[in-house]
């Protein structure tokens, strides 16, 4: 039996996985900023987390997942000035802050739950947890790693000698090339905000008390105050997109370890590559996004764009398209209609845990291919194609074999085979098959209708259908 590897971004390696304390794993999730919908790119990271989850539960282990809500304090991109998303936002909808945060986090919500996302055991909001920040930020300041400026207090990574280690950084090459706006009273460019002050003459919706005056605390540390909160000062993965690596999660890490003098604070970091969107990250602030509800009003289903990015290894950047989007759609609707043939093959003794079935040799074989896919690194294209091999196979395996197999992948794939009804016709796909009706309809064009008739009786001893479609003649099987 392979063991569970996973990709370490704090070690950029694959390593196998062993918890911190035996049969448990504590996962920490970085959640949305929601001051506007979440777009298709913003929802790969919890597809991510959610096949994590998944696999770490089918291998027996009691998971307590955990995902931050950032509804206060985030600025321009990832630095100490600019407009507050969320201030910006609620001036633009003539709504409260709290009613912006509100309206986008169920927005959110219903799309993880479209694309079988399982809800978080904690869904943490930072707004609700302003005291334990303090509270960080307080720890910090006695432990001496912080200093105050004109609009707040700054975490001074001079005093954290690993600071670079985690993202690779050049700090040197950084500060020539502005990687993070300039505030010109800080000490070093790289430091950022623990605690914003109140700006005379500014409005703000969201603003609280601190031993440091009226304010917000900066974006960073809400992930730091509310993981160690619920998992422990010490836990097992953090996970988000690989976007958060040279910034955000080296904040957290800075700021987390100074505090605790926990080293690491974290043992797995799990990081998601980007949607490529025709050429160009999918971001809210470049406008070019497409939301769930855009792929449901082009008749496509959500559990299609949740195939779409299982096709894909998380770590992969993939690359989005309609047409892209559309042939995954019309993978998985064939996938449902081969699933769907054997949907009441066996009732009552379905696979898995607690079946208690007596696997034959090619289904124990086949489980064990899906397992060692996902046990690497969670290789969910390879599982893929192990599903579509059991799919489609009619001769060395039965249709419960086949229905007990389906039932056991999905519980990792969260896609509904066999449960869901395919939609519309769902057409087979296989190079002999296609050959014949392309001979067919050849043969149609030159008239030689014994020759397409003799063609057709042969596809139809298979118990083949064909059906004529405006895209040409397809086939399925009865």
């Amino acid at each position: 039996m392979s063991k569970l590897l996973f990709y370490n971004t704090r070690t950029s390696r694959k390593e196998p996985f062993e918890p911190i304390e035996a049969g448990k794993v504590g996962i920490y999730s970085c959640g949305p900023t929601v001051y506007a919908p979440q777009h298709l790119g913003n929802l790969r990271p919890y597809l991510f987390a959610d096949l994590l989850r998944r696999t770490l539960e089918e291998e027996g282990y009691e998971v307590t997942h955990v995902i931050n809500v950032t509804d206060v304090g985030h600025l321009a991109g990832d630095s100490d000035d600019g407009d507050d998303k969320m201030e910006v936002a609620a001036a633009k909808a003539g709504k409260t802050a709290l009613e912006i945060a509100a309206m986008y986090t169920e927005q959110w919500l219903r799309d993880r739950r479209q694309l079988n996302i399982r809800d978080p055991d904690v869904l943490c909001r930072a707004t609700e947890h302003i005291a334990e920040q303090i509270a960080l930020a307080k720890a910090l300041e006695d432990n001496g790693f912080t200093y105050t400026i004109s609009d707040g207090v700054y975490f001074d990574v001079s005093r954290f000698p690993r600071y670079s280690e985690f993202a690779g950084l050049d700090l040197a090459a950084q500060a020539d090339h502005g990687r993070i706006d300039e505030v010109s009273e800080k000490r070093n460019p790289a430091d950022f905000a623990i605690w914003k002050f109140a700006a005379e003459g500014i409005d703000r919706q969201q603003e609280w008390d601190s031993p440091w005056g009226v304010g917000f605390p900066g974006w960073h540390l809400e992930c730091s105050a509310m993981s160690t909160k619920y998992l422990g000062q010490h836990f097992d993965i953090h996970t988000g997109g690989i976007d958060h690596v040279r910034v955000h999660h080296t904040n957290e890490i800075a700021q987390t370890e100074c505090a605790t003098e926990i080293h690491p604070w974290v043992n797995f970091w799990m990081h998601n590559e980007f949607i490529d969107f025709q050429g160009e990250k999918m971001a809210k602030s470049t406008g070019n996004v497409a939301l769930l509800e855009d792929l449901v009003e082009n008749g496509i289903e959500p559990l299609a764009y949740r195939y779409f990015l299982l096709s894909a290894h998380y770590r992969q950047q993939q690359t989005y398209t309609p047409e892209v989007v559309q042939a995954a759609a019309t993978g998985y609707r064939r996938l449902l209609g081969l699933a769907a043939e054997v949907r009441d093959a066996g009732e009552g003794h379905e696979g898995g845990k607690g079946g208690g079935e007596a696997e034959g040799a090619a289904q124990s074989a086949y489980r064990e291919r899906f397992r060692d896919a996902m046990r690497d690194d969670l290789n969910a294209p390879k599982a893929l194609a192990v599903a579509w091999e059991v799919a489609r196979n009619r001769d060395d395996l039965s249709a419960a074999d086949r229905r007990d197999l389906l039932l056991a992948f999905d519980r990792f794939l969260g896609l509904d085979l066999v449960v869901a009804d395919p939609a519309g016709d769902v057409f087979e796909s296989d190079p002999r098959i296609d050959a014949l009706l392309a001979d067919r309809q050849q043969a149609r064009a030159n008239k030689d209708w014994a020759e397409a008739d003799r063609i057709r009786d042969l596809i139809g001893e298979e118990g083949i259908e064909i059906i004529d479609t405006p895209e040409g003649p397809r086939w399925r099987r009865k």
